[in-house]
């Protein structure tokens, strides 16, 4: 029989490599460009540092200088409203001896920012230690939440100052009253968020402690706790917003040593650059809490 001839599109046959002949491979050789340095690796920290000013510092800095132009122009056209070299000015010179004490109404505002912290310590300090176990409580059992339901729908709309008279009328003095304020006005929202994380807690989580028997102290510690902690810590820092917010309008009202008072003191005393150095730090003192609070929420954020 006459041998069949191979057909040409046959590829022939590869030997097998070696093995770890990948080690004896010579390194790939770089662009001659990338070589010789024509072309950057990639972004320097110069141009990093570039992109984050223009993208992260320059906005805030636009945004503050032209509210300053704002003010300036607004000032130009307004006989009793000073400018902002003015306003510096004066709170240069204010801030130059924060802690005087002339008297009980003539103290620094240094003095009187610590005691509106006083009294927003104390009103949010109550209202957590009431108001977050009972949020837990309402949002872990469900007929208590419907009880509840209807006396937070009716008191929590209800203006803060609202709740002044009440306060006066049973404490019988304007220091206790204004806590009493922050602490009421503060308290609902820790309770409704706490109410809302417990409820979102998945129930089958809930299932398998049942089945496990777990008591109620281990499903608090090891399954609610965890999973509510950032809806509580919102409901913290809504209410640290709004005890900040009324404490200055209490404080207008029932005297006294605070960040309230002495802006209507300065008012009677027509110091209008006083009054607007107590808006930028009331807004200051305010926004370094809410900070203080967002690094706590990422701290212990689960």
């Amino acid at each position: 029989m006459q041998a069949l001839p191979l057909s040409p599109t046959t590829p022939p046959a590869e030997a097998a490599p070696a093995p770890h002949a990948d080690r004896f491979k010579p390194a790939r050789a770089k662009p001659a460009l990338q070589q010789a340095g024509a072309l950057p690796a990639g972004p320097s920290r110069l141009n990093r540092t570039l992109r984050w000013f223009a993208f992260e510092a320059v906005p805030p800095l636009l945004g503050l200088a032209l509210f300053i132009l704002l003010w300036q122009a607004a000032s130009l056209y307004s006989d009793g409203l000073p400018g902002p070299a003015k306003t510096w000015a004066a709170a240069v010179e204010l801030f130059a001896d924060p802690f005087y004490d002339k008297g009980p109404n003539d103290q620094g505002i240094g003095w009187n920012i610590l005691h509106s912290l006083e009294r927003v310590g104390l009103g949010f300090g109550m209202a957590a230690l009431i108001g977050i176990p009972a949020g837990f409580v309402i949002g872990r059992f469900a007929f208590i939440g419907k009880m509840a339901a209807p006396i937070i729908s009716l008191l929590r709309p209800v203006s803060p100052l609202a709740w002044l008279p009440i306060g006066l009328m049973v404490f019988k003095a304007a220091g206790p009253a204004s806590i009493w304020v922050i602490f009421i006005s503060s308290i609902w929202p820790m309770i409704l968020n706490t109410a809302a994380g417990v409820s979102q807690v998945p129930k089958d989580y809930l299932n398998v402690a049942r089945v496990l028997n777990l008591p109620e102290s281990k499903v608090f510690t090891k399954i609610l706790f965890p999973a509510v902690l950032p809806h509580m810590i919102t409901g913290i820092r809504l209410a640290i917003g709004v005890a900040w917010l009324v404490i200055v309008a209490a404080e207008m009202l029932t005297g006294g040593i605070g960040l309230g008072f002495w802006v209507w003191d300065e008012w009677n005393n027509l110091n209008v650059e006083h009054i607007l150095i107590a808006i930028f730090v009331v807004g200051i003192v305010g926004l370094l809490l809410e900070q203080a609070l967002v690094l706590l929420a990422r701290r212990f954020e689960y």
